[in-house]
C-alpha cells in the first residue's frame, strides 16, 4: 500500500505492535517528528511519552514507550524502547501513586538515596499519565 508503512514498536520484554499505518507521531530529542509514508531515513532518541499512530482508516492508537529510539528506513519505521505498552493498558491510579512516592522520595532523601533512579521514575510516570491524558483527549 503507498498510503502506509510498515511500524513496529519494540520493548526490552516483547514486541508491543506490529501492522501498517498512515503516520506515526513521537516527540524525539530535538522536537516533535511526524513520520509518514516515503520520510527520509532517520535515526533518533525519543523522549518518554506517548507515541500516537494514524491508521489509514484515521483511527488512532496510543502508546506508552519509557524513551529509547525510533528508526526511519523507506518501508519500516522501529521504534526500540526499554518499556512500551499500549495505553489502554497504563492503570492511571497506579501510574500517579507512583509518581506521588516518587515525589514523597525525592523531598525526603535518606543516606541511601538513589537520586537518579527515584527522577527515572518520576519522569516515566509523568509520561505514563500524559499518555492516558493524551487518549482522553482523543476520545
Amino acid at each position: 500500500m503507498a498510503g502506509t508503512v510498515h511500524c513496529s514498536i519494540v520493548s526490552a520484554e516483547q514486541e508491543v505492535f506490529s501492522g501498517d499505518v498512515a503516520s506515526v507521531v513521537a516527540t524525539g530529542t530535538l522536537g516533535e517528528l511526524g513520520i509518514h509514508p516515503g520520510h527520509t531515513a532517520l535515526l533518533s532518541g525519543i523522549k518518554a511519552g506517548p507515541v500516537r499512530l494514524v491508521m489509514e482508516d484515521g483511527s488512532e492508537e496510543i502508546f506508552f514507550a519509557s524513551g529509547g529510539f525510533i528508526e526511519v528506513q523507506p518501508t519500516a519505521i522501529t521504534i526500540l524502547a526499554d518499556t512500551a505498552m499500549r495505553g489502554d493498558d497504563i492503570d492511571e491510579v497506579q501510574a500517579e501513586a507512583a509518581r506521588q512516592q516518587a515525589e514523597r522520595e525525592l523531598a525526603d532523601q535518606k543516606s541511601d538515596f538513589d537520586f537518579s533512579r527515584v527522577q527515572a521514575n518520576l519522569q516515566d510516570q509523568a509520561a505514563m499519565l500524559r499518555t492516558v491524558r493524551k487518549m482522553r483527549e482523543g476520545r
